[in-house]
């Protein structure tokens, strides 16, 4: 049996007149795009080049909802009220969805970003928030979560669609969750040392942790990020790195069947 996996970006982050990244470029390796819906970045004309963009090269596409936190670019740790939170996810759920009208695509997914990301991995308000938001506003919609996170348990519980996700060019913690930004090395800029992580993840279900430690992890998806210089240079030996190694990379409702 072919092993696959589908491989997942952030993008649509800019806003306005200013881009963050290379999602033209980027597009054309991922399989799956993450599309930032007006909190932490994006608005509707982003949006829409984006869906388009999107049709064009086969790309499914999922809601990347975040804090209201343009600031910040969503990476700042907001505590809310659980229900304001979930409020604010069906928000973002909608501006998609209206966005990928023009495209004429489905919205297949939602992926946290940035500190909601984090927080939800590790909160279960927050994880089964997000998790009520899908449910109620469109519950065919897979809940991409951190493997071994609150938003795992969250999507189980809740009886919702699941992809557990690894990253390709982030370090972890012998916990499972993500080491922080603030350390250093915590971002893999480097094609090779991204790939072997990636390549471990879809063949032996591990990682080896910041500590040392060989960490357990199941995975639908891998992640690459989209806001770093080398980010269209990574993802393209990951790309072509796991096809060479004879592992099909394909789009998340792809992946789910």
């Amino acid at each position: 049996m072919t092993l696959k996996i589908n491989l997942n970006a952030d993008i649509a982050e800019g806003f306005g007149a200013y881009d963050i990244g290379n999602d033209a470029a980027l597009m054309t390796i991922i399989r799956s795009a993450n599309v930032a819906c007006g909190f932490h970045a994006g608005d509707a004309n982003t949006m829409q080049r984006l869906v388009m963009l999107a049709k064009q090269e086969g790309v499914s596409i999922g809601v990347h909802p975040g804090f209201n936190d343009l600031w910040g670019f969503g990476r700042r740790n907001i505590d809310m009220d659980p229900r304001d939170l979930e409020h604010m996810v069906a928000y973002q759920i909608g501006a998609l969805q209206a966005m990928a009208r023009y495209a004429g695509l489905p919205v297949t997914h939602l992926k946290p970003h940035g500190a909601l990301n984090n927080m939800a991995a590790v909160r279960e308000d927050y994880a089964l928030a997000i998790g009520r938001a899908i449910q109620v506003v469109a519950p065919d919609l897979v809940y991409v979560a951190l493997a071994g996170s609150q938003m795992e348990a969250a999507a189980v519980k809740l009886g919702l669609k699941l992809a557990r996700e690894g990253f390709a060019d982030r370090q972890y913690e012998e916990d499972g969750n993500l080491t922080s930004r603030k350390i250093k090395g915590s971002v893999y800029k480097d094609g090779d040392t991204a790939l072997a992580q990636c390549l471990s993840m879809v063949r032996d279900g591990t990682v080896v942790s910041r500590q040392g430690t060989t960490v357990k992890v199941a995975v639908e998806t891998i992640c690459v990020h989209g806001d770093e210089p080398t980010a269209v240079a990574v993802a393209g030996h990951v790309r072509k790195g796991l096809e060479a190694a004879g592992i099909a990379v394909v789009t998340l409702p792809e992946m789910m069947t």
